[in-house]
């Protein structure tokens, strides 16, 4: 079935849009067209006036700079049932600047008004997905969880979530992201149930107690006490039922310091506990992980640093017009060679 996208500029000033709506668009709103940029509704209309709507082309999408290429599938589900023939370099693969990552051969207008979705798409996701590989080398064989989405629009939030799992996030907190990823979200507790309940190690009993058996107890202890005095106040309490202690130490009080981490996990070797976890979240970055590592922390949530991560440009260039080489000044006429591309449509 033909799917029902923008056609002309007649339709465009007729769109209206409810002014109590959330600002993100909708998948069938970005399906039909409503997010492209206004000129390639033009070009529509144009080419259907001179008779070339039909003409076919091949387009290559290529990246402006190295890193991590994500963003592949989304595209996929994007271009899935157009009369196109799609190739594309595989998810999660490192990628050269200027390297093709993407072609597309179909008339042009079954896939024209999608330029602009698809090139966010991958830009976005690649930028994300980068960020999370570079944490994901500092760190080794220690995960790194995504808790990046209290950073970014909540319509895009899944998207970063599942960037940063295909860059090499062990998970993420998102519940929507870790899904999409196939994956369950992954995640402690916030400082707000310490702060209602009062206490934190009664916040860990009932936790114990009430999470199911795969969820692994790690409280948070930078709270109400001394880090290292509220940990070992915890497994005082649990014992062996702690698997791990977050600390999320706040940037008034100088953050998550190596010292702080050595501290902490010398206490709890000291009572007894060297199976302790400490987990770091708060500002973390990938030159930060290899100095808490040395000081002994065990995992990492990253926030900001993942959803903050600069989108990676990608650009898309006509290289064939039925069958013909052609290209913009500046740029090499025909396709590229680019062998690590796999038709994915």
């Amino acid at each position: 079935m033909k799917r029902q996208t923008v056609q002309n500029m007649a339709e465009v000033a007729a769109h209206k849009v409810a002014p109590e709506r959330l600002f993100s668009a909708d998948q069938d709103e970005i399906i039909q067209g409503l997010t492209t940029d206004i000129y390639f509704i033009r070009t529509r209309e144009l080419l259907n006036h001179m008779g070339l709507d039909r003409t076919m082309v091949t387009a290559e999408v290529f990246a402006g700079r190295p890193g991590v290429l994500a963003g592949v599938e989304e595209v996929k589900n994007l271009l899935n049932g157009l009369p196109a023939e799609v190739w594309g370099i595989p998810e999660g693969s490192e990628i050269k600047e200027k390297e093709v990552v993407m072609r597309i051969t179909g008339a042009y207008d079954d896939f024209g008004i999608y330029e602009t979705p698809l090139l966010g798409i991958l830009a976005s996701s690649s930028g994300w997905a980068t960020a999370a590989r570079r944490c994901r080398e500092a760190a080794g064989d220690y995960p790194v969880i995504s808790f990046g989405a209290r950073h970014v629009h909540p319509a895009v939030a899944p998207v970063m979530e599942k960037a940063a799992i295909v860059g090499g996030a062990a998970g993420a907190s998102c519940i929507l992201g870790a899904k999409l990823a196939g994956q369950e979200p992954r995640g402690t507790v916030p400082h707000a149930i310490m702060l209602i309940a009062g206490d934190t190690v009664e916040v860990a009993r009932v936790y114990q107690q009430t999470m199911p058996a795969d969820a692994p107890v790690i409280m948070l202890v930078d709270t109400f006490k001394d880090e290292a005095e509220e940990s070992l106040r915890l497994v005082e309490a649990l014992g062996e039922k702690l698997q791990g202690v977050r600390l999320d130490t706040a940037g008034e009080r100088g953050g998550v310091t190596p010292g702080l981490v050595r501290e902490v996990k010398a206490r709890l070797r000291q009572a007894g506990y060297p199976q302790v976890k400490i987990f770091v979240s708060g500002g973390i970055t990938p030159e930060r992980i290899t100095q808490l590592i040395a000081a002994g922390a065990d995992a990492f949530g990253v926030g900001s640093y993942i959803s903050g991560a600069s989108a990676i440009d990608m650009t898309m260039d006509i290289k064939e017009i039925d069958g013909r080489p052609v290209a913009k000044r500046g740029r090499i006429p025909g396709r590229t060679d680019a062998p690590r591309l796999q038709k994915i449509l």
